[in-house]
């Protein structure tokens, strides 16, 4: 009978906690995660023969600051329904390496309704799927890097609230339709032949130019490409012959790919080597900065954990010249969060105490010597015997003396002359 009674019970408090997580999923959702489309985007999806919860794309260009998202028509093919310009984020352009070094991921990523966010700290999120399996056969590391609002970024792209929730609805709404993952393009650039031109020569191009050939196969037939990966690099709209398999570091299977897209590919690549020659010749602008390989964003990577830690960092992270040296990009200090923080900060301050100590010693000592050089040489001038002034008096009696006596001698000479020949 107990036993009974406790069974009933356990039932209804299942059936109690069954009922309260059914409705504290909507409960708990905020109210923004909800909201629906502007009017106006509806009416241009419409317009454009798009339905509400069709399947979408995105598609990130970092250089222009730009995240697009792509809808599928009835026809079956995509176009872009909606361009925002990405508030924040960090780093330089150049895939992201290792945890910590303020990247943001470029590749080809996908997104899954359980990587939605609606309780995000920052408004909205949903995680792209860094790292994927290129990233993975690579030996890149990192983790939750989002698409969220709040504009503040670490390696994410940041939109702001109104932003994060019309994208956030996008994606909603065709998971509501059906669409199981959707696939986010991350470029560094629109990969034009210009642009292609002007990166030529930095030491992230050959990943670029893989990174390429699926931008070039989306572009040709506005349907996103099917993407696998071996031999530690992305291939694209490639089936495996029967019996193959895609492994990420193992060897490529045999492929086969549809005529009509191999020919299509080659027409388009064509055209893209003319103009890509023509643009090499000309003057084109210079390239943005870029990540310096796996060295940059390790040197980035310690500076964050560092950061992180509390200790007293500069405010922006160190950078790698071409050179491969350091470059500090300032030498202001970021904000003391920790007891480490404060200890470094109690250390700086005696340094500088003890640097100004010293400077001011050696101040009051170049003075004293100074002043008792001054001394000595008042002294040694005070020794020295001076010249007795000239006496003016002398010569000028002898002078007055001198015209008397001549005129005495005259007057003898005279008289005498007289009495020789009688006066």
């Amino acid at each position: 009978m107990i036993a009974n009674i406790a069974r009933a019970g356990l039932l209804l408090a299942a059936l109690a906690v069954a009922g309260c997580s059914e409705s504290s999923v909507t409960d708990f959702v905020p109210q923004h995660a909800n909201r629906q489309l502007p009017a106006k985007i509806v009416a241009e999806m419409k317009a454009k023969g798009m339905n509400k919860s069709s399947p979408v794309l995105a598609r990130v260009f970092k250089e222009e600051g730009k995240l697009e998202v792509w809808k599928q028509k009835t026809n079956g093919r995509y176009d872009i329904v909606a361009s925002y310009d990405i508030c924040k984020m960090s780093g330089k352009l150049g895939p992201k390496f290792t945890e910590g070094d303020r990247q943001s991921p470029e590749g080809f990523y996908t997104v899954r309704p359980g990587q939605m966010n609606p309780n995000s700290s920052y408004h909205l999120a949903f995680n792209i799927g860094y790292p994927n399996a290129f990233d993975r056969a690579n030996g890149r590391t990192g983790s939750n890097l989002m698409v969220h609002g709040a504009c503040s970024s670490s390696g994410c792209f940041s939109m702001t609230d109104a932003q994060i929730e019309e994208i956030y609805a996008f994606a909603r709404d065709a998971f509501k339709g059906g669409q199981t993952e959707f696939q986010v393009q991350s470029y560094p650039f629109r990969m034009t032949a210009a642009n292609m031109a002007r990166y030529r020569n930095d030491p992230n191009y050959q990943f670029w130019a893989m990174l390429k050939e699926g931008y070039d196969h989306f572009e040709i037939t506005k349907v996103p490409p099917k993407v696998d990966v071996c031999e530690k690099r992305y291939v694209f709209n490639q089936v495996p012959e029967a019996g193959g398999t895609f492994n990420p570091t193992g060897a490529c299977p045999a492929v086969t790919q549809p005529q009509a897209l191999q020919t299509a590919y080659q027409a388009y690549k064509s055209k893209y080597d003319a103009a890509f020659a023509s643009a090499t010749g000309g003057d084109i602008p210079a390239p943005k900065p870029t990540i310096a390989g796996i060295k940059e964003a390790a040197i980035v990577s310690d500076w964050t954990k560092r950061r992180a830690r509390g200790e007293r960092v500069t405010l922006e992270p160190p950078a790698m010249a071409q050179d491969g040296s350091i470059v500090q990009t300032t030498a202001r200090m970021g904000r003391i969060d920790s007891a480490e923080g404060r200890r470094m900060a109690a250390l700086d301050a005696a340094a500088e105490a003890k640097k100004k100590a010293a400077e001011e010693k050696a101040q009051a000592i170049a003075a004293a010597k100074a002043a008792k050089l001054a001394s000595q040489q008042q002294v040694e001038i005070a020794a020295v015997p001076q010249p007795q002034p000239a006496v003016t008096e002398a010569p000028t009696q002898a002078a007055q003396a001198a015209p008397a006596e001549e005129a005495g001698a005259a007057t003898k000479l005279k008289k005498k002359l007289l009495n020789l020949f009688g006066s």
